[in-house]
């Protein structure tokens, strides 16, 4: 039902429900979905509740009891008004929600007190810098899509509120919500609207969403993690027609969203009991996402129409939050939704004591790093120490209850608490004694300084701590003396050792890397096989029996499992009787048609574990899934017969030019491989489930002219080809399939994915397999890129390393290529790098001095080449390349080939002063503390006046080269 009516605001439309609790008749719980029973009568201000006038306040809620039933039976989202009071008490007015069932619909509105606001005027954020706005451009038909993001340049919310309002983005016309919902999805593959989504920050003045003071903030308490977007606030510029797909909270979290301004923002909600069955209905509809990743619904890129959920029984609410109002989100409470027009929402995730068992048990998406996971061993171990070591062990059985409320606090909850103040006591009496004696303070000291008031002067500090360093420093200096030369020695045995260890992976890779032999290298070996060849049905039968043994064992999976010969060390069959394997076929390929627009996503006669029994023909010895080939397991007997055996057709498929495996009828009492009615699209099975007749009238002639690449034989079947864009290589589907072409499950509506040997990615054995700068010696000749941008033949005649810190800044910002000899606030160079968490003054190139967090150091390697015209230059080892490798397409593009030399060289000489440079390069490293070092900028790294403020400096080598490296005319 329409939150919208006749044009009139959806604040006006709000439907009131009984009194949710005995103690406090006078508070009412809205929902915002559906129709109700004959309602009292509604007083004149719809924003105050029945019974009340206005003006009137609302006595403060009691902490709830854990209800006797489950309430909000119907699932419906619930709109809650809060009193100032309530307002203030986040944590326990989420208790009080979910005491009155709010959490069983996955989705819950506040509208906070009236007269609340969290900033006084938004005029000043149009100079906020939206850094990558996306484009969403959305794919898909018949309610199912699939959302592809594309990030844009950086835009103001100013420039951007201008491109939301322009003709091109605007919102439509229409009459009511339900009028735009339909333009929504009607409309959703046109005109791809940018969204500024993940916009780190927050424009609140009071009652900020990022300190909510829940048990999230044990993440950033107990292991110092800050996670942005979840334990810290994101904003969101929407505009009309950008989505938000289907997906639960990161770790199944609770969420809080409000929208500062703007158009109204609509939501659907699928309530957390009915989770799995909405991930179910997915699988079946995109079985390629599926079997890439287990989660792929956390990729927040599947679109599923509110139909389409109607169609298949998957209870669902939908809801619309206007300005001004909160929306909560519940543990595996799954969402999606739409915005209105130009608007802007921020939100973060919290967590309370029930989510704890959510997280432990949530899904985690396996093919994306960026993806965010929170470790929840520090909440087992302090909130549910009895189920700890269970836990950690794998053996913590714990079963969800979606109807069961959170509570407020725990035992185990108020003793971490008590222990938190404790540590903080302990560690601001630690500073303060570090402050007596002018040592250095960690960060996390600095911070309990100033939140107890108490300023440091960092510059003068710093002071006090260096004089108390200084007789430190002397015997220090003393002690690495002696260590530099053990350790030059090192690192020449280092050096050797990686050397080895590279040779010897790179032939464990060559051998690993050998290629599959196929079932057959020459099908022309195969003669009775071929349809033009005298049929002889014992080569058919000790075909099925051969690839009945090969995995996946059954003659129709193998469509996406090519046959390779492998050694088999026990079961040389595999039996029909006892054995059940999980089918590789999605119950999709077989339902998409020229007719069929919705495919069912299950099938009947795949077992509870996904499982399905093999069956074999006892005649042809030709072996399949029962649900692949449509039979019922229960009607199995002792012996069966696959469909041509059981009328005795000794016939040949249709579609293709091969004998032997699992064939179907076709209406026109012809026949067909069960692979090839899945693999060309226009054929299509009648009766899905019993895989037949098969119906191929809809085959173009088109397609059955094609001539396969493979056999070579035209109009003989109807041929595939190749998924490519552009590429128009054709095979028929038997002989793709003993060749080895990869295919592949396609998303809805496509049914396969063909990639042929062209297009296949398939590691080349004369490639090398060791690139890295490991494999590369002084004097080696490699292919190196110049300051020109032109590639170059060259030699190595030296090697060295720089170390560089990584540091966070002050404002949140970062640098990992920070020289040592930048901080001012240690002697780098002498004492070795600070303490990790150490606060360090930084001095920028700018001049200016910031305060910074040490966090780690890296070491980089470069390389001293010598191009042909003599110039030498210091490159990275990514801008190096072996002469037998092969190169990318970039590299090719801009190689420009050697030229002969113009007289005798003396190798053996260079060769002598490369070695000797390269041991001045490892001690200038070495003894870098005792050498006087010059800071000079890089002579050919141009300015960019956008690039981070982060120091590019070199060290002056001992022995400078022969000229500054210039563009070399070869």
């Amino acid at each position: 039902m329409s939150l919208l009516n006749s044009g009139q605001p959806v604040r006006d439309q709000i439907l009131t429900r009984e009194p949710a609790i005995a103690e406090t008749p006078e508070k009412a719980v809205t929902s915002e979905y559906g129709t109700t029973p004959k309602l009292p009568p509604q007083p004149a201000d719809p924003n105050v509740a029945p019974g009340l006038s206005p003006g009137t306040e609302l006595p403060p809620i009691p902490l709830p009891q854990p209800p006797m039933g489950a309430k909000n039976p119907s699932c419906k989202v619930m709109t809650f008004r809060p009193t100032i009071e309530e307002f203030r008490n986040f944590a326990k007015y989420i208790v009080y929600m979910e005491s009155q069932g709010a959490h069983r619909a996955g989705l819950a509105k506040v509208i906070p007190p009236e007269g609340w606001k969290p900033r006084k005027s938004y005029d000043t954020i149009e100079d906020m810098v939206i850094p990558a706005p996306i484009m969403q451009v959305v794919t898909g038909q018949s309610g199912l899509f699939t959302q592809y993001n594309i990030q844009k340049k950086s835009m103001t919310v100013g420039e951007y509120r201008k491109l939301a309002n322009s003709k091109k983005y605007c919102t439509p016309r229409h009459k009511d919500f339900d009028d735009l919902e339909r333009k929504y999805w009607k409309n959703l593959t046109f005109v791809s609207p940018i969204y500024g989504a993940d916009v780190s920050g927050s424009i609140y003045d009071e009652w900020n969403i990022g300190h909510l003071n829940t048990l999230l903030d044990m993440v950033e308490q107990e292991c110092g993690i800050v996670i942005e977007g979840v334990n810290t606030p994101y904003l969101y510029f929407g505009m009309w027609k950008t989505t938000f797909a289907w997906h639960t909270e990161d770790m199944d979290l609770y969420s809080i969203n409000y929208l500062h301004f703007g158009q109204p923002k609509s939501w659907y909600s699928v309530p957390p009991e009915h989770g799995k069955r909405l991930e179910r209905l997915a699988q079946g509809f995109f079985p390629g996402s599926s079997q890439g990743c287990d989660a792929f619904l956390r990729h927040k890129m599947t679109l599923i129409s509110p139909s389409i959920l109607k169609k298949y029984g998957i209870p669902f609410d939908r809801v619309t939050q206007n300005e001004g109002e909160f929306m909560v989100t519940f543990p595996y409470g799954y969402h999606a939704g739409f915005n209105h027009g130009f608007n802007c929402a921020e939100s973060t995730n919290f967590a309370t004591l029930r989510w704890v068992d959510y997280g432990k048990m949530a899904t985690q998406c396996s093919c994306r790093k960026d993806m965010v996971k929170i470790s929840m061993d520090v909440f087992v171990r302090c909130l549910q120490p009895d189920r700890y070591e269970l836990w950690k062990q794998g053996k913590d059985s714990t079963v969800l209850d979606h109807l069961k409320p959170t509570k407020l606090s725990s035992p185990e909850l108020e003793s971490w608490r008590q222990r938190r103040i404790t540590y903080r006591e302990n560690l601001l009496r630690r500073a303060m004694q570090k402050m007596k004696q002018f040592r250095r303070l960690k960060l996390e000291e600095v911070k309990v300084l100033a939140g107890e008031g108490i300023e440091l002067n960092a510059a003068e500090y710093q002071q006090q701590v260096e004089k108390r360093e200084a007789q430190r420093r002397k015997e220090r200096e003393e002690r690495l003396a002696r260590e530099a030369m053990m350790t030059l020695k090192a690192m020449e045995q280092e050096e050797q050792e990686e050397q080895k260890a590279a040779e010897t992976a790179a032939k464990e890779a060559e051998t690993l890397l050998a290629p599959i032999i196929p079932l057959e290298s020459d099908m022309k070996q195969q003669e009775h096989l071929w349809q033009n060849q005298s049929p002889n049905f014992l080569a058919e039968k000790a075909f099925n029996a051969a690839v009945a043994a090969l995995e996946p064992h059954c003659a129709i999976c193998s469509l996406f499992h090519p046959y390779a010969q492998v050694i088999r060390t026990s079961l040389d069959k595999v039996t029909a009787q006892n054995h059940r394997t999980r089918p590789l076929i999605p119950e999709m390929c077989f339902s998409v048609g020229a007719c069929n627009s919705e495919p069912p996503p299950t099938n009947s006669h795949i077992g509870e574990d996904g499982t399905s029994l093999l069956l074999c023909c006892s005649s042809c010895q030709m072996q399949v899934h029962a649900s692949c080939y449509g039979v019922k397991p229960d009607s199995v007997g002792t012996s069966w017969t696959c469909s041509r055996c059981a009328k005795g057709a000794w016939t040949e498929c249709c579609l293709c030019n091969l004998r032997g495996g699992a064939l179907k009828m076709t209406l026109d009492n012809r026949w067909v491989h069960v692979i090839c009615g899945i693999a060309v699209p226009e054929a299509r099975f009648v009766n899905a489930i019993d895989r037949q007749p098969v119906d191929v009238s809809a085959v173009p002639d088109s397609r059955k002219n094609l001539k396969c690449v493979l056999c070579h034989r035209q109009n003989r079947g109807a041929c595939i080809q190749c998924s490519q864009e552009k590429c128009a290589t054709s095979f028929h589907v038997t002989c793709a399939q003993l060749a080895g072409v990869a295919m592949t499950p396609a998303d809805w509506p496509y049914v396969v994915s063909v990639t042929c040997h062209k297009h296949k990615k398939v590691p080349s054995r004369s490639r090398r397999i060791t690139k890295g700068p490991e494999s590369m010696t002084l004097g080696q000749k490699v292919i190196g890129r110049n300051v020109d941008g032109w590639y170059y033949h060259c030699t190595i005649i030296g090697m060295a390393t720089q170390t560089f810190y990584e540091v966070n800044f002050d404002d949140g910002s970062y640098c990992d290529n920070l020289h040592p000899e930048n901080i001012l606030s240690h002697d780098c160079l002498r004492s070795g790098p600070p303490d990790v968490g150490e606060l360090i003054v930084v001095a920028m190139p700018n001049g200016q001095v910031v305060n910074a967090s040490y966090i780690r150091s890296h070491t980089h390697i470069y390389y001293q080449v010598e191009f042909q015209n003599q110039s030498q230059q210091m490159v990275k080892p990514s801008e190096l390349h072996h002469l037998d490798q092969e190169l990318p397409k970039r590299v090719r593009a801009r190689l420009v080939s050697p030229r002969r030399p113009s007289g005798p060289r003396k190798s053996a000489a260079r060769l002598f002063d490369a070695v000797m440079f390269s041991r001045e390069l490892k001690l200038l490293f070495v003894f870098r503390p005792y050498l006087e070092h010059k800071m000079v900028p890089h002579p050919t790294e141009p300015k960019q006046p956008n690039a981070p403020a982060c120091p590019q400096v070199q060290l002056r080598l001992l022995k400078p080269p022969r000229r500054q490296a210039s563009p070399p005319a070869l």
